[in-house]
């Protein structure tokens, strides 16, 4: 049995698909996971499953939008296993995510599109944004105190967009740190 974390794209962002995590850590249970748990009510899970990550996805998307009223059009779900999520809080860019109270920094997961598209529709703003590739994520960071004159909402309208899901670094750590109990 593995231990997943689970972004799901798409729920109780700006009052659309509105899920309670009770329901749904039920709906992921009669599903045939265990062990589910969410943080958060941004769409975080933690679950365990003997299947493949992409049969977890495959089956979570089919359900999600049957199960909830939702725009299935927006809903996207992204397994990772523990070793890849550590993974990509291990190569975080030299000092990302250690000034919390100068910078807004976010993993930016990528879920069925590759690092280069991605990457093609950010243009960092000169001393305000900074963006990083990584292994199945974009590390994005802001300066805090100029944030407004970030360019990092500009990639909402992209094509691209649809296949990424944003976490702020603190949830991506606790999930981490989650997934390592």
């Amino acid at each position: 049995m593995n231990t997943y974390a689970v972004l799901l794209r798409g729920i109780n962002v700006g009052g659309k698909n509105k899920v309670s995590m009770a329901a749904l850590r039920k709906c992921l249970e009669e599903m045939g996971f265990s062990d589910v748990s969410t943080y958060i009510a941004s769409g975080n899970v933690l679950l365990k499953s003997d299947k493949k990550p992409d049969f977890i996805k495959d089956k979570i998307e089919k359900v999600l939008p049957k199960a909830f009223k939702l725009d299935s059009a927006l809903i996207k779900v992204l397994v990772l296993s523990r070793r890849q999520l550590k993974a990509m809080v291990d190569k975080k860019p030299k000092g990302f995510g250690e000034q919390p109270k100068k910078y807004h920094s976010d993993a930016i997961f990528l879920m069925d599109i590759a690092v280069t598209p991605a990457m093609a529709v950010f243009s960092p703003k000169e001393g305000v944004d900074s963006v990083w590739p990584g292994t199945g994520v974009i590390y994005s960071q802001r300066l805090s105190s100029l944030r407004t004159k970030s360019r990092l909402s500009k990639i909402v309208g992209t094509l691209p967009y649809k296949s990424m899901t944003i976490r702020n670094w603190n949830t991506t750590t606790k999930l981490l740190e989650l997934l390592s109990k």
